[in-house]
């Protein structure tokens, strides 16, 4: 009866620092299943330290734990037991284990080394030490200043890579916590390599080190419990040994040199590290750890006409390379990184910039066979380019490791187009490449850093696919700890790019993502912990504004990427008046703000905050809105936040959007959004109306659509909507990443419209099933993992059929819409099958606007239709010039003719389907 038993949304979670919070999920047969009441029991050492009692609640999704202190280094045993409306009691059980909660608990010290600063070689820190006693549990507790690995024994401890993480080192600094109780023997070896990393490696535009210290450190303890109920504290000290060994230097952006030829140096006993001050609060792991989460096999390899030895892993993914060490050709095994080849089939780097990502391996005989991988970095690729062995190596020794946090995967959606497929492979893609301890911007060049705009577009479709909670929350925390009252939101997190004073849309992050997550999972505690940022940011925003009440001043990134800029313009910025488009992100904030405080029973702040909203929608409408309904910037993208953020007075509601299906019919119904426009323009379409004008932007196949890099074989997300051109040839612009995960946005309005999944309440307590029927699909399934359990929509429209099948976990109530229906279904948990009779057809049609005039008058029907709708038409002399026109620029060019035209569409495509079902 229960199922996901999570304790701070993990399971039996080992390590943590906090107060636990519980969650459950029901399984309950039949319909309309409620929890009627529960209890929690927590024991420790089969000592009962808390006993919720028997509450009467539907409360399942993070009960906080209420007893008493918990103890560091301590574990808890949890029983949770439910009780639903049918009379049904269920039992789950699970476990937590505290870490060491203070920085008073460390028994350890702060080391460094005395390497010399130009030496690139990683430091081994090294103990040896014996055991006398008999083990009952062991545990290891490790952090830096860099990245680290642990070898226990000549055993790697645990399967975490790049940690401890990247935080704002001076503020903050995780720890994580291993259980190594197997590992131990009677003599023992501890060694700890430490690499650059985040902290002092090179990092940013100008590749400059040293962005938090000059030296790497490490913190480590190992706590030992004996059978016999004593203890034992093995702390890092000036005891420990330092050593170099095959790793002759790592780096991010670089990659990294192994030599196995290479002995073991000692540089001495390890030094006290003096610059502790620099270090923020140590905290426990935060969120999931980077793991290597598949891997993947060759899939072609490849001679290129440069004579390059390539292979391809048929994916562009972010991780690293296991190889089997292979008899080398030449001096040295280098493995080189690309995400894709150029036109001609030639390994191509160029937009990489400087990032050379590439890995080195020099060995003799002795280590042919051997498996290997980097340590310390890694690449965004599909493709290596390997020099060093012969053109008759085998694919085998190359294998693909596949790194990201590893966040729990919730959402699936499938329908039965493939490009839409593929569009939604590409966006699990995006995420997993750039998902990695922070939200970066791109995995292959020398950038890689949490750009706030690009996550908070994200933050919503992200939150469908994974679950992005804990992942969410900890990059927040940095974010709160990096904002300051002179400076604002940062546009990166960390913040290693120095001073910027906050900007529309970037720095808007601090309110949309914890207002998202909140929405998502039900978790008022991270809403409480952001509330005083989210604040923050609209207060910044406030100081700056002029005398009307607006925010005109300062940088801005604007529709960053827009298409709607005139030829030749070099600025990214788009065609939206900037101005016009931070404030309705200000307003926006504002209002998220307003409503955030009455989530949390603030009503001071939600009086407040509610007047300033109305202040600020005033003051845009008097600014960029004239008395009739025109805007200074009639842009996609100006009229989709106006609409969407619910800036428009009603009575300009009408005209706003009949700007916004004109500048697209203008375009031949493509969009020209940027990074700003783009996550909200099918989503504001699909609620004004304008579904079928959606779904007509969104399965465009040519420049610009997303099925224009699907179809040219991309199988991420790219930054620009033509990072590579129609020839073949690449963007130049220096920026042209093609793993960018910004217009994956699109994801949402696939869960939210096509599939129609839809959170009413926190945490989906209560939801609403809404599909659209989108022409071009005609079957879907999606699934969403709420944290109340799983949704379910799944419909068809085929010959001539509706069906929905639709899944309500237990413990939630929902709203049921099915296309053509006027009525809405109020439901509880429990399976539910809707068929019923259609005229509608949404299969791909033979003709459709995109279609040329001459293609109508070829038909014999299309010219009697003409002949008898609009008499005369076809005999002017004329005409024949419009016939290589499509049927959108004429609509363009005579909106009245627009029902003549669709009407001749419509039944050319009628006479189509009779041809083929006959």
């Amino acid at each position: 009866m229960i199922k996901d038993f999570t304790i701070e949304y993990r399971t039996n979670p080992i390590g943590i620092d906090v107060n636990p919070r519980f969650s459950w999920k029901l399984e309950g047969k039949g319909k309309n299943v409620t929890q009627k009441k529960y209890q929690i029991q927590v024991i420790k050492s089969g000592k009962m330290i808390w006993d919720s009692g028997l509450i009467e609640s539907d409360q399942s999704v993070l009960v906080p734990y209420s007893g008493g202190r918990l103890e560091p280094m301590s574990v808890y045993h949890v029983q949770v037991s439910v009780w639903d409306n049918h009379g049904e009691m269920g039992q789950k059980t699970g476990k937590f284990e505290m870490g060491l909660m203070s920085n008073d608990n460390w028994k350890a010290d702060w080391i460094t080394h005395t390497i010399p600063v130009e030496e690139t070689m990683c430091p081994v820190f090294v103990k040896d030490f014996d055991i006398e006693k008999k083990v009952r549990e062991a545990r290891l507790y490790v952090t830096c200043c860099g990245v680290y690995e642990a070898v226990i024994n000549e055993k790697r401890v645990g399967d975490v890579f790049m940690a401890p993480g990247w935080t704002s080192y001076h503020n903050r600094i995780q720890y994580q916590t291993y259980d190594i109780t197997e590992m131990l023997e009677e003599h023992n070896n501890v060694s700890i390599m430490v690499g650059n990393g985040w902290y002092k490696g090179y990092l940013g535009f100008d590749e400059r080190p040293d962005h938090y210290g000059d030296r790497t450190a490490l913190l480590a303890m190992m706590h030992i419990v004996y059978t016999d109920g004593s203890t034992e504290d093995i702390g890092s000290d000036i005891d420990w040994i330092v050593e170099t060994g095959e790793v002759t230097s790592s780096e991010i952006y670089y990659g990294e040199t192994q030599d196995y030829t290479s002995k073991k140096s000692e540089h001495g006993n390890a030094i006290l590290f003096q610059n502790t001050d620099v270090i923020g609060s140590v905290t426990a792991q935060e969120s999931e750890p980077i793991t290597i989460t598949e891997r993947i096999k060759v899939k072609d390899k490849i001679i290129t006409p440069k004579g390059e030895l390539v292979f391809d892993f048929g994916q562009n993914l972010t991780g690293i390379v296991e190889i089997k060490l292979p008899k080398l050709s030449g001096s040295k095994l280098v493995i080189k990184h690309a995400e894709t080849l150029d036109k001609d089939g030639n390994f191509y780097t160029e937009n990489l910039r400087t990032a050379i990502s590439t890995d080195c391996y020099v060995y003799d005989e002795t280590s042919i066979g051997k498996c290997v991988m980097p340590h310390f970095t890694f690449h965004g690729f599909r493709y290596i380019c390997v020099e060093g062995v012969g053109e008759e190596i085998d694919a085998g020794h190359f294998t693909a490791c596949v790194l990201h946090t590893n966040m729990q995967q919730t959402g699936s959606f499938v329908c039965d187009n493939k490009l839409v497929n593929q569009l939604q492979s590409n966006i699990i893609w995006g995420q997993r490449g750039n998902f990695l301890d922070i939200p970066t911007d791109c995995p292959q060049r020398n950038e890689r850093l949490g750009w706030t705009g690009d996550a908070q577009v994200f933050c919503g479709t992200a939150s469908y696919n994974y679950n992005t909670a804990l992942f969410f929350q900890k990059w927040m925390r940095d974010m709160n700890v990096e904002t300051t009252p002179e400076w604002g939101v940062p546009h990166v997190v960390p913040n290693i790019l120095g001073d910027q004073e906050g900007a529309a849309g970037w720095s808007d992050a601090a309110t949309i993502i914890p207002w998202k997550t909140y929405q998502i999972y039900g978790d008022k505690e991270i809403l409480a912990e952001q509330f005083p940022l989210m604040k923050s940011w609209v207060t910044f925003i406030r100081s700056r504004v002029s005398r009307n009440g607006l925010w005109q001043t300062g940088f801005q990134y604007g529709d960053w990427l827009a298409l709607d800029i005139e030829a030749g313009s070099t600025d990214r910025t788009g065609g939206t008046d900037k101005y016009l488009v931070a404030n309705a992100y200000y307003a926006y904030s504002t209002k998220i703000v307003r409503d955030a405080a009455h989530e949390l029973g603030l009503e001071a702040e939600e009086r407040e905050y509610g007047r300033l909203y109305e202040e600020i929608v005033n003051a845009i409408n008097k600014e960029f809105v004239t008395e009739s309904g025109r805007m200074v910037s009639e842009t996609q993208t100006a009229c989709t936040l106006m609409l969407y953020f619910d800036l428009v007075k009603p009575e300009h509601m009408e005209r706003v959007l009949t700007t916004l299906e004109q500048n697209i019919g203008a375009h031949r119904n493509h969009l020209t959004t940027g990074f700003l426009g783009t996550p909200y323009l099918c989503h504001c379409l699909s609620e004004n109306r304008l579904h079928d004008l959606a779904a007509e932007i969104f399965m465009k196949d040519d420049f610009p659509s997303w099925f224009y890099a699907v179809k040219k074989g991309a199988t991420t997300i790219w930054e620009r909507w033509n990072s590579i051109l129609p020839n073949g040839d690449f963007d130049e612009s220096g920026m042209n990443s093609l793993n960018h995960y910004a217009y994956g946005s699109i994801g949402s309005w696939l869960y939210e419209k096509v599939a129609g999944i839809n959170c009413l309440e926190p945490g989906y307590k209560k939801i609403k099933i809404q599909p659209f029927l989108t022409k071009g699909i005609t079957e879907v399934e999606a699934t969403y993992e709420s944290a109340y359990g799983t949704i379910k929509s799944a419909w068809s429209c085929k010959d001539g059929k509706i069906c929905a099948d639709i899944l309500i976990p237990a413990n939630t109530t929902a709203e049921i819409c099915l296309p053509e229906k006027e009525e809405t279904v109020f439901v509880g948990s429990g399976e539910y099958h809707y068929e019923y009779e259609t005229s509608t057809n949404l299969e791909t049609q033979k003709y459709s606007t995109e279609s040329t005039l001459g293609d109508l008058v070829a038909e014999e029907l299309g010219v009697k239709l003409f002949n008898e709708i609009a008499p005369g038409m076809l005999d002017n002399p004329m005409i024949k010039f419009a016939y290589d026109m499509t049927i959108a620029d004429l609509i363009q060019m005579a909106a009245e003719s627009k029902p003549l035209y669709q009407a001749v569409i419509d039944a050319l495509n009628e006479n189509e389907r009779e041809y083929y079902e006959n």
